[in-house]
């Protein structure tokens, strides 16, 4: 009895969160259906995966970044800056300074696109935190600024970036064998921050749930990871852009759940006005926020570059619109303060699968983006109606 109540208690702490799980299971099954089974097939489940990953990216920062009462309307352009960055870097620069070094080529590059995003988030965090101008007026001038540079570095011309191990980066498989070496890396892992989590809970005294739930959830989030591999196995193996995800995630994930930086992200954007006289260095952490969003415009960028083997003038175009949603759409308050990494991936996902269902069904453009607002305006109606209902 004490487990169930201890169940339907965690059920409705996080009622929108499984409510948007349930919407996705429930959008893949309709495609499904409308597909004859095309649309749950290996090799889509497979492609869904790795076409929600730029996306992805994007929305994990902007989780913190809206958490905080703030926007980034530029991740999009800035990530396709980056994109054409690299690119012009495999095509015109290594290609002459060292010859025949296509690993070292390819790092270099990679390393050049963060370095890239970090000192555009650095720009971006500085004139916001400190000189005090609102983020939705910077980063819209931003999403301008990077338009303009995608064209001076392109001249209107397609870049090619498809060099071979480059290319690894956004295309490559992990073989079926090493991807159950992952799986079963990662079920230990979940236990082994289970038990890392309950400990830590008892040496603060916190309110201990009972050992079964923990378990219980455990073993659920074990049986989804074993499940993604075996369905993806059928087809080549875990694709290594959802591998880097998974790992920014799990970082990303802690940072904002178990560091100092992390909560005062979240008590900024609850009460600003509470967290200034509590002592937080508000500048300072909205200052990192942007910083660690322009790491991330990095990876998302070399990802993009890698997974469409060229630099365009389109590049980036309207995934600051799709990040900005999946993390709305995960449950991320657009009032700042509520908001998680999980659900930003989720969000990502019922963006990703909504297009990519639409498109194996022939669905004309427009209605695809009138079906994608749609869910956007309804999932912040759930989210206010939540809201109320709490208050």
């Amino acid at each position: 009895m004490n487990l169930w109540s201890e169940i339907i208690k965690k059920v409705r702490n996080n009622i929108q969160t499984y409510t948007i799980v349930l919407a996705m299971v429930g959008i893949w099954l309709f495609f499904g259906a409308l597909t004859n089974g095309q649309y749950l097939s290996a090799q889509n489940v497979s492609n869904l995966f790795r076409q929600m990953t730029v996306t992805s990216f994007l929305a994990v920062g902007m989780v913190l970044v809206i958490v905080t009462g703030n926007i980034d309307l530029s991740v999009g352009k800035a990530a396709g800056f980056v994109s054409v960055i690299v690119a012009y870097l495999q095509a015109n620069v290594w290609y002459n300074v060292i010859p025949n070094q296509p690993l070292l080529a390819a790092a270099l590059s990679v390393f050049l696109g963060l370095l890239v995003g970090v000192l555009y988030g650095c720009l971006e965090g500085y004139v916001i935190a400190y000189l005090s101008i609102p983020a939705f007026i910077v980063t819209l001038g931003g999403l301008f600024i990077m338009r303009g540079g995608i064209l001076l570095v392109t001249q209107g011309k397609t870049i090619p970036a498809n060099q071979p191990i480059f290319s690894v980066i956004a295309q490559a498989y992990i073989p079926p064998i090493a991807s159950w070496v992952i799986a079963a890396v990662v079920v230990v892992l979940l236990f082994l921050i289970m038990l890392d989590g309950r400990k830590k809970k008892r040496e603060y005294g916190f309110e201990l749930p009972p050992v079964a739930l923990d378990l219980l959830i455990t073993v659920f989030f074990s049986i989804l990871f074993i499940g993604y591999v075996f369905v993806v196995n059928q087809y080549r193996g875990i694709q290594v852009p959802v591998l880097l995800l998974a790992v920014v995630a799990i970082i990303f994930s802690y940072v904002s759940n178990n560091t100092r930086f992390g909560r005062y992200a979240y008590a900024i954007g609850g009460n600003r006005e509470a967290a200034r006289l509590s002592g937080i260095n508000i500048k300072k952490n909205i200052f990192i926020v942007f910083v660690l969003m322009g790491l991330l415009i990095g990876v998302a960028g070399v990802v993009l570059a890698s997974y469409v083997g060229y630099g365009t003038v389109a590049a980036g175009e309207g995934y600051e619109l799709d990040a900005i949603a999946a993390a709305i759409l995960g449950g991320t308050s657009p009032l700042g303060g509520v908001g998680t990494v999980f659900g930003a991936l989720i969000g990502s996902m019922i963006m990703t699968s909504l297009t990519n269902g639409l498109q194996i069904m022939n669905v004309q453009p427009a209605w695809q983006y009138l079906v994608k607002g749609a869910v956007l305006v309804l999932a912040v109606y759930v989210d206010v109606y939540f809201k109320k209902n709490r208050g």
